[in-house]
């Protein structure tokens, strides 16, 4: 099953029936194991979690610490199993998801674990886009798994969705549905810098709707500006618009974070975030706004509305911005990650990333990355540039 509005009505179903709901996460990193508490700390109750990892033995620690932090709370756990997964394998991960038969599927896994890209890349040559074969990898047989059992489960990934998403889509293959993190980080800052301007207490009360690309969130973030290439935005409070002055705004959503394993707290928040709004949305027949880049498998993050009121389940929200606007927006953020365009498969990295790679790194990386060659070129990466930079460390 591929069609997202369909898969969203089969979850309702099982809400309303009292059906277990069942989270599949791949990969249990820092990503994975913040997301582990979120979910099992959370007082809805009638979910199971199931761990796919390839380390068993270190899995299973981490749920029992889990539950036993859970209980020490005062919460109830939740029923949490823990399998054996090898990512590369796309027969082994068919075999899981056809046992678990999971309703939602997260991909926290990442092929070079325990190392943030940025913390090579962006002091030298400010952009991220570099990383997209790593981050395509083990989605790629996620997905390919997913076809091949014709799962229903609503798929949600972890890294680079802005590009790692439309790359699968264009290779004509099934692709995760939403892509969480980048967007849903630089909302909550924006958040903070406008009650901090405007002295509001409520901050629950405010409601940022934006589209950009995750180099936005990187430059607002840790710069402060939009290198003269604005996101779009509406910022409202209990309903009223609001006009703050933004060039303040971005400045003040420059705060100081942990640059360790630490920073995932907010990745497996986007994660939790998704998945919440969607079962609350689906048990109250409700709206919701949920953030989300790669979704649709269009290139960049968009505002997109779950509404369980109507029949189309998923759409855009295009109150502000019309779908048009935030498509060109997007393309406009993205080629300054260094993503050129994605399309028929293909991956074009923009001509001034091969330079700055070229420049900064003494490595010379091909204009056009077709999908056959994902491995190779993650290989090839991570020899030329992760290892021989952690090296001189």
């Amino acid at each position: 099953m591929n069609n997202l509005n369909d898969k969203l009505q089969l979850l309702k179903n099982k809400v309303n029936d009292g059906k277990v709901i069942k989270i599949a996460i791949l990969g249990l990193g820092s990503v994975g194991n913040y997301l582990l508490n979120y979910l099992n700390f959370w007082n809805y109750q009638n979910i199971e979690i199931v761990i796919g990892t390839r380390n068993v033995e270190k899995a299973i620690k981490d749920v029992n610490i889990s539950k036993v932090a859970a209980i020490i709370r005062g919460n109830k756990t939740k029923n949490i199993f823990v399998r054996e997964v090898n990512l590369d394998d796309v027969y082994n991960i068919s075999d899981f998801i056809r046992d678990i038969e999971p309703d939602f599927i997260v991909n926290s896994s990442r092929v070079y674990s325990g190392l943030k890209y940025g913390s090579i890349s962006w002091h030298v040559i400010r952009a991220y886009g570099l990383w997209a074969p790593l981050s395509v990898r083990f989605i790629k047989n996620i997905m390919k798994a997913h076809e091949i059992v014709d799962s229903k489960a609503i798929v949600i990934n972890t890294s680079y969705s802005d590009a790692v998403i439309p790359w699968l889509k264009s290779a004509g293959m099934r692709y995760p549905d939403f892509g969480s993190g980048n967007l849903n980080h630089l909302i909550p800052r924006i958040k903070m810098a406008v009650a901090n301007n405007i002295k509001i207490d409520d901050i629950e009360n405010i409601e940022i709707c934006m589209a950009t690309s995750h180099f936005h969130d990187v430059v607002i973030s840790k710069e402060g500006q939009t290198e003269n290439c604005d996101p779009l935005i509406n910022i409202s409070y209990k309903g009223e618009g609001l006009k703050p002055d933004m060039q303040k705004v971005w400045k003040d959503c420059a705060i100081e974070m942990p640059t360790d394993a630490k920073r995932n707290m907010m990745n497996a928040s986007s994660n939790f975030e998704i998945i919440k709004k969607i079962i609350v949305a689906a048990i109250n027949n409700s709206v919701e706004l949920i953030h989300s880049p790669g979704v649709n498998g269009y290139i960049g993050g968009y505002p997109v509305i779950i509404d369980y009121s109507k029949e189309s389940i998923f759409e855009f929200d295009e109150r502000y911005f019309t779908l048009d606007d935030m498509l060109e927006c997007n393309k406009k953020s993205i080629y300054l990650d260094g993503i050129e365009k994605v399309e028929n498969g293909n991956l074009y990295y923009t001509d001034e990333l091969i330079d700055k790679v070229k420049n900064s790194f003494g490595v010379v990386i091909p204009k056009v990355i077709k999908f056959s060659d994902i491995e190779a070129i993650s290989e090839f990466i991570i020899e030329k540039i992760i290892n021989q930079n952690l090296s001189k460390k």
